[in-house]
């Protein structure tokens, strides 16, 4: 069943007054204008942890190398995003004069495109969804695919070798990696049932011995296959060969400045906190509670959306911690690990999940071992 936002707001009493006595094309229009707030109040919010996901960057990098990291503006620095997009915006808009004009334009927002519309299917909790479609998993993999052809054709448009050879290791790296992604992806879909992100979490409990991560040992190992991929996927360290200074000055983006940099920047930091929040949907719970607290009351809906993201924000604390731990790998070695070690284990994860699913019913590990003990103990009796 598709409900909305709106869906949910309706059944909670927030509007249904105000359709009483309108026409079916009025309470439409209202229904679309509610839909069209709530979807403003996502993307700006996502923008807005992006933002602070380059604070978050620098100061956990700081820790890291017992420095300070920023520390002037506003109280412990936290304006620093702020201040870095007045910059941004002050700056010149160079455009390379041999580029292809038109491409050279839309690269940045294809890239913002395909991850803000990512974030139509999110399941914040389990009535604040802005669409739950029941191919969720098809239109977020589809509309994630945009990113790759930003980055290929911020490349590929910049009339520069840098850009060329950084556009091309992203597009291939980007292509590459969602093959495990995907196949690691539909482990769960066949646990589940359903291609919709609502219904792979209601299908999991508020504790972790209900978490698809520890389901059976296939989606155990899974799970950090599907977290590797995504790092490649996002062009994180030690992944970015799309982006690597040390051999192509910046990349894909050597050639953009202004905001059409930040654009870039800021498409990256966002999907990275989509794909830590598909993370925790699809292995770790996503927005459930223990104990189911709060139910689908208001004050249940905002502890699942603080559940939501807070195993968000954990996975987001991991993805900047192995940046700065694990050194870059070379393209090769890129390469390798993608489809001579990941994809094979993803292949073998999903035929395993699927006679688990076969020999087992269905059944966790932990829920046969306590069936186990169980009737162990009644049999010694």
């Amino acid at each position: 069943m598709n409900e909305t936002i709106v869906t949910y707001l309706k059944q909670f009493e927030f509007v249904s007054r105000g359709y009483a006595g309108l026409s079916p094309h009025m309470a439409t229009l209202v229904s679309v204008i509610i839909f069209g707030i709530f979807a403003f109040v996502i993307v700006n919010v996502c923008a807005i942890i992006g933002g602070l996901g380059t604070y978050a960057e620098r100061k956990i990098s700081a820790d890291m190398q017992m420095r300070i990291g920023p520390n002037r503006v506003g109280p412990y620095g936290i304006l620093q995003f702020l201040a870095d997009g007045v910059k941004m915006i002050m700056k010149e808009d160079t455009v390379p004069r041999d580029c292809d004009r038109f491409l050279f334009f839309i690269a940045p927002f294809f890239c913002l495109v395909g991850v803000f519309a990512t974030l139509a299917v999110l399941p914040f909790s389990n009535g604040f969804i802005l669409t739950d479609l029941n191919i969720g998993v098809f239109y977020l993999l589809g509309v994630a695919s945009m990113v790759g052809m930003g980055v290929f054709l911020g490349g590929y448009s910049s009339n520069s070798k840098w850009s060329m050879l950084g556009g091309m290791r992203g597009a291939s790296q980007i292509i590459s990696y969602e093959i495990p992604v995907t196949i690691s992806i539909l482990s769960i879909v066949l646990l589940t049932g359903s291609l919709s992100l609502r219904d792979m979490a209601n299908a999991q409990t508020g504790f972790p011995t209900g978490w698809y991560i520890f389901h059976n040992p296939f989606t155990f190992i899974g799970f950090f296959i599907f977290f590797i991929g995504i790092l490649a996927e996002t062009n994180r360290a030690p992944f970015d060969l799309p982006e690597a200074e040390s051999e192509l000055v910046s990349g894909y983006n050597t050639e953009y400045s202004g905001m059409r940099f930040a654009f870039f920047a800021l498409a990256e930091y966002v999907e990275v906190f989509v794909v830590c929040s598909l993370a925790s949907v699809l292995f770790l719970g996503g927005f459930k509670v223990p104990f189911d607290i709060g139910g689908n009351t208001i004050i249940g809906q905002l502890l699942q959306v603080g559940t939501f993201f807070g195993k968000a924000f954990l996975l987001y604390y991991v993805v900047i911690w192995v940046r700065w731990t694990l050194p870059r790998l070379r393209v090769d070695q890129l390469m390798t690990v993608c489809w001579k070690y990941l994809t094979p284990i993803a292949l073998f994860n999903l035929v395993g999940c699927a006679f688990w699913m076969y020999f087992f019913d269905g059944k966790s590990i932990l829920t046969l071992l306590l069936q186990t003990g169980a009737a162990a103990a009644g049999g010694h009796h």
